[in-house]
């Protein structure tokens, strides 16, 4: 089979059938690229979203760009990198062109209230499969915790905490953790 038009057709059926943003694709990111294809491990893809957090830019455009760029480098990242946008453009497009016939309708607001909740859950369980696989623990929770309330209730910029994490990991890594 034609490899960009497999990522392709996977990164559009993943930019398809997610709401919620780019934290909300990561189950179905991880079901496509590492259990169905097996074109990253788990923790090639662990790191891929770390990185992903730390690059300007759309979450999920992130992901697929570095996915494509491994497999076919450019060229592959382009092709992945169009299939994620192509679906919320054009919702997006055609949302924008009919949005105020149905702005007002009841029915839409009332599905749009119900999808709030399930986005929350797209979003939960992946946090806490990322977290196991990070080997986050009780012993080391506190460290998300705390970065998220600094970001939150401090207004600590996202960007030092990014830094902070940076140069706390490349330490703990280099001076503090022994060497196998």
């Amino acid at each position: 089979m034609n490899i960009y038009w497999d990522t392709f057709r996977t990164f559009f059926k993943i930019g398809m059938v997610t709401f919620g943003g780019g934290y909300a694709m990561i189950p179905i990111i991880q079901r496509e690229v590492v259990e169905n294809h097996k074109w990253t491990t788990e923790q090639e893809l662990l790191d891929l979203i770390a990185i992903a957090q730390s690059c300007p830019g759309v979450f999920a455009i992130n992901i697929s760009i570095f996915i494509g760029y491994k497999l076919r480098k450019v060229k592959g990242a382009i092709c992945t990198s169009l299939a994620t946008a192509l679906p919320s453009f054009i919702i997006i497009l055609l949302i924008a062109m009919f949005f105020h016939r149905f702005e007002e309708n009841h029915v839409v607001q009332a599905i749009f209230r119900g999808i709030r909740p399930a986005v929350v859950a797209l979003i939960a369980v992946p946090t806490f499969n990322l977290a196991k696989a990070a080997k986050i623990n009780l012993a080391n929770c506190w460290i998300p915790i705390g970065c998220a309330l600094a970001i939150w209730a401090m207004g600590v910029s996202p960007i030092m905490i990014i830094l902070i994490a940076g140069i706390a990991g490349y330490v703990y890594g280099k001076y503090i953790e022994p060497t196998e």
